[in-house]
């Protein structure tokens, strides 16, 4: 059985709040992933099935790799077309922020969201969200935010609308944001929720392929030139770094997803229970950070890399260049380790 974990004043606040609209709109994050964008599409489905004018926007285009997900094709992207996209959120009535803890997270959208008066509801489960919702549904224990708009339906007695439409979007982002059931999973609940949402008999097969074993040729290239040849090891401290800039990603004709899987294939390594990848972008350093067992990661993006997020799954960003951003990360071992780290200082003098 699968525990009601939101509060039932908050499902009854939710229910009150979308029965007195017509007009729904949906947004997720800046570069949304299988997570933002399964919750969103699956929340935009049901809704629709409701009667609701509901439309998802994003504030930029869906990567590539995750173009397969049911409903893609119809999600207004703000950087395509803004207009459309400023004219739904003006008119919505109601605005659902799935996965997503801060405003500065929906890049521009924010500039449009804040100065409306609509009401705002957050599904999320991101740790800290900001106190700018009128109705924020957050729990950072959960997998992913697809998890809790399964929960929601749950709640709602909304489940009854859940199809293989709706279920194969909430799969992609039940299995992408945990890695393949690889972390962040560890309630049993969470496999109840997985056996519900594939009783609609959706292409699990061919939603699992897609979802996380699906490269194009440039990207394996990319993903083995960085394992072969940027792949940084300190089994001292049981961990691996893994670098890419910009020059090594245009010359794989890098597009976004490439490299979204790049973070978990150190910890296969005996001996590697952490795993670090940096990415030079545009205007800074994004970096995951994936781990097993009881070493949480998020602690450490938090307070090196202004990021957070789980225990074993976790990422941030970096204000300056590749180099400088690996010699924070040599501080973090430093700190982590430092009878390991004056060792190997010793033995180098």
């Amino acid at each position: 059985m699968i525990t009601p974990i939101i509060d039932e004043k908050a499902i009854e606040r939710l229910r009150a709040m979308i029965n007195g609209v017509q007009r729904i709109a949906i947004t997720c994050h800046k570069s949304p992933d299988g997570d933002a964008l399964g919750s969103t599409l699956a929340l935009c489905h049901v809704l629709r099935r409701l009667g609701k004018d509901a439309v998802v926007v994003t504030p930029d285009m869906a990567p590539r790799s995750l173009e397969f997900i049911p409903g893609v094709h119809d999600i207004v992207v703000f950087t395509k077309h803004e207009l459309r996209a400023r004219h739904v959120l003006q008119e919505a009535q109601l605005i659902c922020c799935l996965d997503f803890n801060a405003m500065k997270r929906i890049d521009r959208l924010a500039e449009i969201i804040e100065p409306l008066k609509t009401p705002r509801v957050l599904i999320d489960h991101h740790l800290g969200p900001e106190d700018v919702f009128d109705l924020a549904i957050s729990f950072p224990e959960a997998s992913s935010t697809c998890e809790l708009v399964f929960r929601v339906f749950m709640q709602l007695g909304l489940l009854k609308f859940m199809d293989r439409y709706t279920a194969s979007c909430l799969y992609v982002g039940l299995l992408t944001d945990t890695g393949g059931f690889a972390y962040s999973c560890e309630n049993p609940e969470f496999y109840e929720i997985v056996a519900s949402v594939m009783r609609r008999r959706f292409d699990r097969i061919t939603l699992y392929n897609k979802a996380m074993n699906t490269f194009s040729a440039d990207s394996l290239r990319l993903q083995g030139y960085a394992i072969n040849e940027k792949m940084e090891l300190y089994p001292e401290c049981g961990v691996a770094l893994i670098t890419l800039d910009k020059e090594e990603l245009e010359r794989f004709n890098y597009n976004r997803g490439d490299t979204e899987t790049l973070v978990n294939k150190p910890l296969a390594i005996p001996g590697i229970y952490w795993s670090v990848f940096m990415r030079e972008d545009a205007d800074k350093i994004k970096l995951s950070c994936r781990s097993q067992g009881d070493f949480s990661v998020s602690d450490i993006c938090e307070h090196y890399f202004n990021g957070g997020g789980h225990k074993n799954a976790a990422g941030g960003e970096f204000d300056g260049t590749i180099d400088e951003a690996v010699q924070v990360f040599h501080q973090v071992l430093a700190d982590l380790f430092p009878d390991v780290t004056e060792q190997k200082t010793e033995e180098q003098q």
